[in-house]
């Protein structure tokens, strides 16, 4: 009986939970920009400018989609 209202419980939550675009984005962004830092600390400069080059575009994509679903 409990696993079967979780489960309904579940069900329901999934069903109102708004759309999120970009959520992921935002937390590679992060990664990216971590090992960035970890990268220039441990001289790797060219994965580090790489890696900081990958979470400046995942910022973007982030901020574009964001801007586009609080539009829409």
């Amino acid at each position: 009986m409990v696993l079967a209202q979780a489960a309904r419980n579940a069900w329901t939550s999934a069903q109102v939970a708004p759309l999120q675009l970009g959520g992921g984005f935002l937390e590679l962004a992060v990664l990216f920009l971590i090992l960035a830092v970890v990268a220039f600390v441990l001289g790797a400069r060219g994965v580090a400018g790489l890696s900081m080059d990958i979470a400046k575009w995942l910022v973007i994509i982030f901020v574009v989609l964001a801007i586009i679903t609080f539009l829409l």
